[in-house]
C-alpha cells in the first residue's frame, strides 16, 4: 500500500505536542510493516542544522496564492526503508522562531502559511513517481488538503486522486480565519458553503477536511464518541454525527525504543516489571534533584503538562492545596509551561511547600523521562483528552496514572471498579477539585498497600500500546476506504 501523509508537525523535527509523535512513530511503524510510506511536513527554522542529513530533493515549485506566486522546494530525507520524508521549505512561511505563533500570540498569516503548505501537499501527491493511493493530513493545518484535492479532480482531470483520510487530533483547534482568505487558495468561492469549510460567515479549515474526506479518524475510540456531542464537539457536533459510521477511533501507540526504561540514556538506572528496583533507585535520584527530601516511604506524584485549563492545571493546584492542608504525606513535581498565571501560581506553591513541591517551568526532554521513571503515581486531570500520551508512558514505566475518565485516558487506563485482575490506575469523572482530590487519597490508600501497588504496576507494565499493534488498526481501515466498505 502506498501512503502519503501531510502533517504541520513531525517528530523528532518539530513537535508542539501529541501530534508529532502520532505522526513520526505511526509512519515509522507502516513503513516497517512492508507499506510505501511518503510524509509531507514544512521545513521549519533549525531543522536544517539539527538534521543536516536532509538534502534538496531538486524540485522546486510555484504555488499560486490569490494573485501572487509564491515559490518553495521540496527537502528531502529517506531514514529507513520505504519511508521518505519531504520538507517545504518556503523562508518566508517556515524561517520563524514558532511553529504557529510566538509569546503565545499567532502569526497573523497563519491561514497563507498553511494554505502554501496544502497546496504544496497536494502537488506532491499529484507529482510523485508512485503516486499515494490514500493522502490521510492531520488537523486544521491540512483540512483544506481534501478540498484542494476535490478541486483538482475536477478541473484537471486528475484521473489517479487518492482517497482522502483526514485525522482529528483535537477538535478544539479549528482554524477559523476571515472568508476572504479562500481567495489565496485560487478555487472560486462557489466551492466555500456549509458543506465544505464555511461556517458563520467565517473559513474553517478543519470543516472542510471533516466534509470533505472520504473517511475520518481520531485518536481514540471514546473521544470519536464524544465529539458526536454537544458537550465536546466545540460547535461541529452536528456534522460529525451526521458522519458517525465513517468516523473511527484509534488509540495513539507508544514509541517503545524512546519510552524504555531498560536502555535508556536519560536513566541511571535501569529496571523493567521483573526487576523493580531501579525504579526505587530512580526515585531516590529524582527526588534529590529536585531538592525534595529523600525518602521511599512518601509517594512521589508528578504532571508534566501544558499549563492550560484543558489539562485541568487549574484545579490541579486547588486539589494539592487541599490534600497538603489535610496533613497528606506526599510529594509532587511539575514540568510544564503555558499560561503566565499558572506557572506563577505553581512557582508560589513550591516556594510555600519546598520539602513536598516541586515545580519545573518549562520542557525537558531528559527530565520528562526522569519524572516518568521516578514517580509512583502520574496526575492527568484534563478536562477532554483526545487521546493522551503519559499516561501511555507512565503505565510502561510502572507510574499507576490518575486520570480523569474522559477520551483517550478512559480508554487506556482500567480502575479497580471495572476489573480488580486488570487495574492499572484511578478514575474520577467530575473536573474538580474535590473529585481530584478524593483520587488522590486514593492512590495515597493504594500506595500503602505494596502488594496491591506492585499489581498495578505489573498490569499496566505489561500492557502493549506499541505502535506496531495500533498501525495494525490503521492498516485494517486503509484496506476498508481503499475498497469503498
Amino acid at each position: 500500500m502506498r501512503i502519503l501523509h501531510a502533517a504541520s508537525e513531525l517528530h523528532p523535527f518539530s513537535k508542539t505536542g501529541g501530534l508529532a509523535d502520532m505522526v513520526g512513530a505511526l509512519t515509522r511503524a507502516l513503513a516497517q510493516a512492508g507499506h510505501s510510506v511518503d510524509v509531507v511536513t514544512p521545513l521549519y527554522r533549525g531543522i536544517r542544522k539539527r538534521h543536516p542529513e536532509i538534502r534538496p530533493a531538486g524540485w522546486r515549485f510555484d504555488v499560486p496564492m490569490g494573485d501572487q506566486l509564491v515559490p518553495g522546494e521540496f527537502w528531502r530525507l529517506d531514514p529507513e526503508p520505504n519511508l521518505t520524508l519531504w520538507f517545504v521549505d518556503q523562508p518566508g512561511f517556515f524561517d520563524r522562531p514558532g511553529i504557529y505563533n510566538e509569546h503565545n500570540v499567532d502569526y497573523p498569516d497563519n491561514a497563507a502559511r498553511f494554505i502554501f503548505f496544502s497546496k504544496a501537499a497536494v502537488l506532491l501527491a499529484r507529482h510523485l513517481p508512485a503516486p499515494p493511493q490514500l493522502l490521510q493530513s492531520h488537523d486544521w493545518q491540512t483540512g483544506l488538503v481534501p478540498l484542494l484535492t476535490r478541486h483538482a479532480q475536477v478541473t484537471s482531470g486528475w484521473q489517479r486522486a487518492p482517497k482522502l483520510l483526514f485525522t482529528i487530533h483535537n477538535l478544539a483547534y479549528q482554524g477559523w480565519f476571515p472568508v476572504t482568505e479562500f481567495a489565496r487558495t485560487n478555487v472560486p468561492s462557489d466551492w466555500l458553503h456549509m458543506n465544505s469549510g464555511e461556517a458563520h460567515g467565517q473559513l474553517n479549515c478543519l470543516k472542510a477536511g471533516l466534509n470533505l474526506a472520504d473517511a475520518l479518524t481520531t485518536v481514540s475510540p471514546r473521544y470519536a464518541r464524544e465529539i458526536c456531542t454537544p458537550e465536546f464537539g466545540c460547535g461541529l457536533d452536528r456534522l460529525l454525527l451526521r458522519r458517525e459510521y465513517e468516523l473511527t477511533g484509534i488509540l495513539n501507540g507508544v514509541d517503545y525504543a524512546e519510552w524504555n526504561t531498560t536502555r535508556n540514556a536519560d536513566l541511571k538506572h535501569a529496571f523493567d516489571v521483573d526487576h523493580l528496583a531501579g525504579k526505587l533507585a530512580n526515585k531516590l535520584e529524582l527526588q534529590k534533584e529536585l531538592g525534595l527530601p529523600v525518602r521511599s516511604d512518601v509517594p512521589l506524584f508528578t504532571n508534566i503538562t501544558r499549563l492550560a485549563d484543558q489539562k485541568g492545571a487549574d484545579y490541579l493546584l486547588v486539589a494539592l492545596e487541599q490534600i497538603l492542608a489535610e496533613g497528606g504525606q506526599m510529594q509532587f513535581a511539575l514540568l510544564g509551561s503555558g499560561d503566565p498565571k499558572l506557572e506563577t501560581a505553581y512557582r508560589a506553591l513550591a516556594a510555600r511547600h519546598p520539602q513536598q513541591i516541586a515545580a519545573k517551568i518549562g520542557f525537558q526532554p531528559a527530565l520528562a523521562q526522569r519524572l516518568e521513571a521516578g514517580a509512583d503515581f502520574y496526575l492527568m486531570p484534563s478536562r477532554f483528552e483526545p487521546c493522551g500520551l503519559n499516561q501511555l508512558y507512565s503505565l510502561r514505566y510502572g507510574t499507576v496514572p490518575v486520570v480523569r475518565a474522559t477520551g483517550g485516558l478512559d480508554d487506556s487506563v482500567t480502575d479497580i471498579r471495572e476489573s480488580a485482575e486488570r487495574a492499572t490506575g484511578i478514575k474520577f469523572s467530575e473536573a474538580s477539585a474535590p473529585a481530584l482530590a478524593h483520587a488522590i487519597r486514593k492512590a495515597l490508600a493504594l500506595f500503602a498497600e505494596p502488594e496491591l501497588l506492585a499489581h498495578y504496576r505489573r498490569n499496566g507494565m505489561t500492557t502493549d500500546y506499541s505502535w506496531e499493534k495500533q498501525a495494525r488498526e490503521y492498516v485494517e481501515l486503509y484496506e476498508q476506504v481503499l475498497h469503498g466498505v
